[in-house]
């Protein structure tokens, strides 16, 4: 049953379920998903739109096409654009709003918060561009620099390299082997025509969830909502092989990075399941009991004893299968090997020993902080959202923090030495040159 129940006999959404707060609709004529989540407390309201496209639905030669796309979506389109001095930041600035949006792998998403009075404005403008957009020659050529520029700061750090580089080495098939930003190659060459092809295959309602939190109506959001997207078609089913699934590793893999620089680093990356895995939970539990703050055990077994000048875990959750990485930056005289054998080591001591109660207890209660900050606030509640839409299934919105909390150490192990296994493996060294 809705917690939001629509006029009597109004057939332009269908209610489709509720968890947490939040109601999922659909609109009945092009099949756009809509959010609500009102916040009585709140006296804003965020408006976004999230495309379930994302870089891992980019073909041969068009690696970075959605980033680029998040940058030409800001050129307007003929009803907002600089030339009329209506582009979306000074249409939205002007009413206070803070604007913005993001590329993943999974999703791309335009966000919008600013007075709920003004909210009619941000739907209105991202109804426009999500067929009107002007995906023009002479505007990405300047945008071409932009990204070009931003792809030269990364390659120009260290970090970045070496896990670009481990990222197209453990995935032989599967499109996360491309760098979110894509490959120099193709952000050279990309033409405007080819960003259009692409841009018309997945900017449609039928691949979109528009999602609205804070103070708002919902009866009169709905109306709004239809009011601004109801005429837009469906769009195209997306291509029948948008992803290549990843075979199999069978076997260790390795990458070394060179590059001028002080200190050296290492970056194990294991084959980890996707993001509604039953074992994704543990997995953020074990980020925390490995790496978060000084009692965490990487920091107490390489940075304690003066052999790394820091360390981190790291666990994406994505729609596919990907990676859960250990990281640690050497410290003078340190030998790669040597942490990259306390790094599996690490590892494999909890698969097989477990953790403590001190230990388990502490990480829970730090993802669940973590997972409650994270929403607090519209804008940080719909950013939630917007990650769970891009897994797949939204309702993990409602329902991650019981998950999180209901971890066991038990599950943590079982879930560590499923995921210890060196035959899965990739490892990446950046060696300073």
């Amino acid at each position: 049953m809705s917690q939001h129940a629509l006029p009597a006999g109004d057939r332009r959404f269908e209610t489709v379920r509720a968890a947490g707060g939040v109601t999922e609709y659909r609109h009945t004529g092009n099949g756009l998903t809509v959010l609500l989540l009102p916040e009585a407390s709140a006296s804003v309201v965020a408006f976004q739109v999230t495309y379930r496209v994302g870089s891992r639905n980019e073909g041969t030669g068009l690696t970075g096409a959605t980033h680029l796309l998040e940058h030409l979506m800001f050129k307007g389109s003929e009803r907002f654009n600089r030339d009329l001095g209506t582009s979306v930041f000074q249409t939205l600035q002007a009413v206070g709003g803070q604007i913005n949006a993001t590329t993943w792998y999974d999703r791309t998403n335009y966000y919008a918060m600013l007075p709920a009075d003004h909210l009619a404005l941000a739907v209105e403008i991202e109804a426009d561009r999500m067929r009107g957009a002007r995906v023009r020659d002479e505007d990405l050529a300047g945008e071409r620099t932009v990204v070009l520029n931003e792809l030269d700061r990364g390659e120009n750090q260290p970090l970045r390299r070496l896990l670009h580089a481990v990222h197209a080495t453990a995935f032989h098939a599967h499109p996360y082997r491309h760098p979110v930003i894509g490959w120099r190659g193709d952000v050279e060459a990309v033409s405007a025509a080819g960003l259009r092809s692409f841009y018309d295959t997945y900017y449609w309602p039928r691949h979109a969830t528009a999602a609205v939190v804070g103070a708002f109506d919902p009866e009169a959001t709905l109306a709004l909502l239809d009011a601004h997207f109801g005429g837009i078609e469906a769009g195209p089913e997306p291509p029948a092989t948008t992803v290549t699934p990843e075979p199999p590793q069978r076997g260790e893999r390795r990458v070394t990075v060179k590059q001028a620089g002080e200190l050296g680093a290492v970056l194990l990356a294991w084959k980890a399941p996707h993001g509604l895995d039953a074992d994704a939970d543990a997995l953020d539990v074990l980020v925390q009991i490995l790496a978060a703050g000084k009692s965490a055990r990487l920091y107490r077994r390489l940075v304690d004893t003066g052999r790394a000048t820091s360390t981190w875990a790291y666990f994406p959750r994505l729609r596919d299968p990907g990676l859960f990485f250990v990281y640690a930056a050497l410290a003078p005289l340190t030998l790669h090997a040597d942490i990259e054998t306390e790094l599996k080591a690490a590892l494999a001591e909890i698969a097989a020993d477990g953790v403590t109660d001190a230990e388990l207890e502490r990480a829970r209660r730090q993802v669940v902080a973590d997972e409650a900050f994270g929403r607090d606030g519209p804008m940080a509640a719909v950013s939630q959202l917007n990650e769970a839409v891009a897994l797949g299934d939204w309702t993990l919105f409602a329902e991650r923090r019981d998950r999180l909390a209901a971890v066991t150490g038990e599950a943590v192990q079982a879930t560590a030495a499923r995921l210890a296994d060196d035959d899965r493996l990739t490892v990446g060294w950046y060696v300073p040159e």
